[in-house]
Order: C-alpha cells, then sequence, then structure tokens
C-alpha cells in the first residue's frame, strides 16, 4: 500500500480564503493534512473554514502578512492548535496597475507589503520551527508576471521579480537543513484577481464570461501537492504554470 506522506502533516496555507489558496487548502485536506489558512478579514475566514471543515482538520485567523505581529500572532496560534508546522504555502497576494506617475507611494508599500515583504514575515517566522524539527516544506506562489514585465505592472512585477530572487536565495540558503523551497510561476488563472489583473495591463484579452482558457486554480493546488509529494532528496526549484492555449492565439 502506498504511503501518503502527506497525512496528518500541518500546512498554513496564506491567503486561503479564496481562489488558489482555497483550492490548496482544499487539496491538502483531501491528501489529510492538517491545515491552517489566514485571510485579511475574519468573517471570511471563519464562512471558509465551516466549508472546509467538512473535508478535515482546519484552523483559521485573521491575519495581514504585511505585519510581523500578526503573522506571529498567526504562527503562535497554529502552533497553539496543530503544536507544529510541517509545511508552509505562501500564497496571500494583492495587486495594483498603474503608471509609475500613477502609483502611490502607499500603493506601492502595500503590494510589496504583502507580495514580498510578507513572505519573509512568514519565512522568517516559520523557519526556527523547521530547523529544530531538521526541515520543512515551503511553497512560494509568484506569478509569470515576476519573469516578464508589462506597461502599468511596475509595483507588481517587481514584487514578483522580487519573489524569485527571495526563493532561490532562500532555497541556497537552507537545502542542507532539511528544508525544500520550491516556486510555482501561474499564468492566468481563472480566479477574481485573475480577471481583474488581466485587463489591467496584460495582452491577453478577457471577458466575464469567456474564461475558460485560463488555469484553474485546482491545477495550480495539484502543482503544490506534487512537488510536496517529491521524495526528500528532490527539491523543485521553479514551475512554470501556463494555459495551453491562451485567448487571441490560434
Amino acid at each position: 500500500m502506498a504511503v501518503n506522506i502527506l497525512e496528518n502533516k500541518v500546512a498554513i496555507v496564506t491567503g486561503g480564503t479564496r481562489g488558489i489558496g482555497k483550492a490548496i487548502a482544499e487539496r491538502l485536506l483531501d491528501e489529510k493534512a492538517r491545515v491552517a489558512i489566514c485571510g485579511t478579514r475574519q468573517k471570511s475566514v471563519d464562512e471558509i473554514v465551516r466549508v472546509l471543515s467538512a473535508k478535515g482538520d482546519v484552523f483559521g485567523m485573521a491575519a495581514d502578512i504585511s505585519r510581523i505581529e500578526e503573522v506571529r500572532q498567526f504562527i503562535a496560534g497554529v502552533q497553539r492548535r496543530f503544536n507544529t508546522v510541517h509545511i508552509l504555502i505562501n500564497n496571500a497576494g494583492t495587486g495594483a496597475f498603474a503608471s509609475v506617475a500613477e502609483t502611490a507611494p502607499e500603493t506601492w508599500d502595500a503590494v510589496i507589503g504583502v507580495n514580498l515583504t510578507g513572505v519573509y514575515y512568514c519565512c522568517h517566522e516559520i523557519l526556527p520551527i523547521f530547523l529544530r524539527a531538521g526541515g520543512g516544506d515551503v511553497v512560494n506562489i509568484g506569478s509569470l508576471a515576476g519573469t516578464t514585465a508589462f506597461a502599468g505592472g511596475a509595483a507588481y512585477n517587481a514584487s514578483k521579480f522580487g519573489l524569485i530572487g527571495f526563493s532561490e536565495a532562500m532555497m541556497l540558503d537552507y537545502r542542507h537543513h532539511g528544508v525544500r523551497v520550491s516556486l510555482v510561476l501561474p499564468g492566468s488563472v481563472n480566479t477574481e484577481f485573475g480577471r481583474r489583473s488581466a485587463t489591467a495591463g496584460h495582452s491577453e484579452t478577457d471577458s466575464q464570461d469567456k474564461n475558460n482558457w485560463k488555469i484553474a486554480p485546482e491545477e495550480i493546488a495539484e502543482t503544490v501537492v506534487n512537488l510536496l509529494q517529491m521524495p526528500p532528496r528532490t527539491t523543485v526549484s521553479r514551475v512554470e504554470v501556463r494555459p495551453s492555449r491562451p485567448a487571441g492565439k490560434t
């Protein structure tokens, strides 16, 4: 009988109340992992926890990952509930799309704060737990916007380009300590965020009723689970996930 290596593992999923994060949380619960999610609003977190509880053991807490104290409180809450953490999925993200002159400083700070600094905060706080345990898995959800810039994407592109460098450096820092760091770079995903961002600078056209060409959130979740199920001796450091047939192409 095959061994389910994710069973009873404790996984944190940031931004787990909708879209890719919710799909990842659901897929991990299917694998019998225990899951902790955070989102910025407690009401939304509570609603999703009620839904996901039908699948397994799930915990949720409101936390803005761009604030270090809220990250610390969240991770402390996860430890109180589950005693440890084995997996960190950095999925929470935000976007704002405008030219540099039209991007307000507070908007820049908000995008970098969640998409890059927030990932650093979560990793910084989880690493002592992983190092004491002899290892752990980190999967950062980035974007192909981290490899290809687009007009109006200065803040978003910068955050996602930076995430690639951060992830690769962290992988090198801790690969000999049993910590695997993987980066998933999706293209257009059929989420509320994906529909908004596609009309704010990407070349791919979009409409509310024609999104079947986009990647489903569940497909990104499957990619994440596949990474976590790799043998311990193997790290898949980067995966690019693209729509097979983008809109406007023949």
